[in-house]
Parts: structure tokens; C-alpha cells; sequence
């Protein structure tokens, strides 16, 4: 962070609302609010569809599901212009810059296409997912490439390309969430780990070139497990767990196990919607729920956010997630502290 935007960030701190510095306590749970962040341009708008959110250095990727509907890009905001929003500094929306992305034809490739699902990466090396529909059959899929920091273009390399096949026989669902390991290598994640769709949850691991892995058991969510954040160097990582209580016939969840452990907060105990952020870890035999109830975000009354994307902030002073949203309720970029 530069000294212009500490010093900036000093003098705003005693202006932040007491909804920024504090958790919504409530009788049940603690939740947190999402803080707003608006966003100018065509990005704005309702249609761009965010699928994904990554860090790259100082800035944070946004991926649109749909990156040809944008010219073939991607698109980016800088960490230090998050921070002058939340620190009250500046209230002007956030104009995203374009970031080149060259698919390498997979999605006119790609029978039964339907976007790119998931984000990931590190150091120059970029991971995605991408779902397609054939035939009423879906499948997954993980594909690589390439940074070129100095030109500001991805490329991804058509023959990384490798199939995931999906965990239960649903509808619009693949594996929609990465994780990059500590040593290099990363886990996907199927959107449905409920115990009545999916007994049996994995995570596919692969190694750096995105060759695959093998499999490692991953825990019984109930819901949808829709971005999750790199893990650090004890191997915890963050997922976003959501539920649109429209799908419940698709998902049939189970009694939630998470729930019990910590209890509702306000806005959950009076809503169907879930959603929340939960923390896991992965180790030599698996993937399992971190022994901690999960960070529940404050419902708006009636209205379900789906958020698709997460990545993780962490500033001399800030620290939590910026998330962003698909196409429901409307695209909405925020922060929630940890």
C-alpha cells in the first residue's frame, strides 16, 4: 500500500460507520454486513454475470462468465482503490480496466458451453473451470495458461484442457470453485455436497501444470459451495456456501450441521436464504471443516445475493473478503470483514 493511501486511510478511519468496524451482533450468531462497492460502466450492469474473483499483485480479477460478451477480456480493480472506498475517502464508483483474455477458441470448442465457472492464480500461472451441458449431460472441466503481467493478457492453452466428471446428476452444476495449495498444485470443488445429493463429496486435485492428482475426500456442505480463496501455509482456505431457497427441490438439503453448531443470526433465523462463509482445510488424508461456525452475512429482507466470487484482503488495516456477485439480485461487489 502506498503512503499516500495510509495516510488517507489514517485520517478516514474515525469517519467509517459503526456498521464497518463491528459484526451485526445478534441473540443466535454473529453476522456480518457486506459493505457496498459500486462499480461505473458497463460492469455495473446486471448482465455481466461474475463467475469468479482472484488476486493478481495489487489488483483483484473479476471473470465474467461469459468473457466474449466483453470483448475478450477480463477485467480488474486496484486493492489501494478498495481501500479508499471503504475508508470513506472517495465515494466515486469503481471503473474496472480491462485485462486481455484469449481463450484459445474453447468456448466455440467446448460442445454445450456455458462459461467459465472458477478463477485461480499464482505467480503467471493462471487455472480455470469451465461447465458445459451436452445432451442434458453436464460436465466440468479445468484449463490452464498464462500471464503476461507487462502486455496485461491471459492465454490459456487449449491442450491443458482436462475433463472433471460431475459428482451428482444435476442440472447447471460442475465444479465451480479452486483452491492453490501450498505447494503449488490446486483442488477443485463440485458445487452440490449435500448429504442427500451427494453422499460422498471429493475434492480433484491436480498439480501445477494441471496435470490430475487424484481425489481426496471433501466434507458434507449442505448447499452450494460456489469460489473459494488460496489456502495458506496451514492449508485453511475460505469457501462461499450459498442457498437460493428456489433451489431446494435440486439440492433436498439435509438438516444443516453448521447451523446447529453456531446457531442463526437475525437475519438468517427469519429467512430461507444461506449465505455465509466457511472455512476448511486440506491435509494428506483430505479436506476438512475447519472447528468453527461460519461467518454469516446479514440477509437483505426477502432477497438472496448469489455471490460467485471471493478473495481475500488483507491490509494493515483490513481484513476479510471482497466478493462479488452473478446476475442475482443484481452485480454487486462488496466486503465483508473477517
Amino acid at each position: 500500500m502506498t503512503l499516500l493511501v495510509v495516510t488517507l486511510l489514517l485520517t478516514a478511519c474515525s469517519r467509517l460507520p459503526l456498521a464497518f468496524l463491528t459484526s451485526t451482533a445478534t441473540a443466535g450468531a454473529a453476522e456480518r454486513r457486506v459493505t457496498l462497492i459500486a462499480l461505473d460502466g458497463p460492469l455495473a450492469a446486471r448482465d455481466a454475470e461474475f463467475s469468479g474473483l482472484a488476486r493478481l499483485d495489487d489488483e483483484f480479477v473479476l471473470l465474467p462468465q461469459y468473457p466474449a460478451r466483453y470483448g475478450g477480456n477480463l477485467f480488474t480493480v486496484r486493492e489501494a482503490d478498495v481501500v479508499q472506498v471503504l475508508a470513506g475517502v472517495t465515494t466515486a464508483p469503481l471503473m474496472p480496466a480491462p485485462l486481455a483474455f484469449d481463450d484459445g477458441g474453447l468456448a466455440v470448442s467446448i460442445a454445450g458451453f456455458e462459461g467459465f465457472e472458477a478463477l485461480a492464480i499464482t505467480g503467471e500461472r493462471v487455472y480455470l473451470t469451465i461447465e458445459a451441458e451436452r445432451d442434458g449431460a453436464m460436465q466440468g472441466y479445468l484449463v490452464t495458461g498464462a500471464i503476461d503481467k507487462a502486455a496485461r493478457r491471459i492465454s490459456l492453452d487449449p491442450a491443458s484442457l482436462v475433463a472433471i466428471a460431475p459428482q451428482a446428476p444435476l442440472s447447471n452444476l460442475s465444479d465451480e470453485a479452486l483452491t492453490v495449495l501450498p505447494d503449488g498444485g490446486l483442488l477443485t470443488f463440485y458445487e452440490a455436497n449435500g448429504a442427500n445429493v451427494n453422499p460422498q463429496p471429493t475434492a480433484h486435485r491436480f498439480d501445477a501444470a494441471g496435470a490430475p492428482a487424484g481425489v481426496l475426500p471433501s466434507p458434507t456442505l449442505e448447499y452450494r459451495i460456489t469460489d473459494a480463496t488460496p489456502a495458506d501455509a496451514e492449508g485453511r482456505f475460505w469457501v462461499i456456501n450459498y442457498f437460493f431457497p428456489g433451489d431446494a427441490e435440486k439440492l433436498a438439503p439435509a438438516a444443516d450441521a453448521l447451523l446447529a453448531q453456531g446457531g442463526a443470526g437475525a437475519t438468517h433465523a427469519a429467512n430461507r436464504a444461506v449465505e455465509r462463509l466457511v472455512e476448511m482445510q486440506v491435509g494428506a488424508t483430505g479436506v476438512t471443516l475447519v472447528d468453527q461456525p461460519p461467518l454469516q452475512l446479514s440477509l437483505l429482507p426477502g432477497i438472496a445475493r448469489n455471490w460467485e466470487g471471493i478473495a481475500r484482503v488483507q491490509t494493515e488495516y483490513l481484513d476479510g473478503f471482497l466478493l462479488v456477485t452473478d446476475t442475482f439480485p443484481a452485480t454487486m461487489l462488496g466486503f465483508v470483514e473477517k
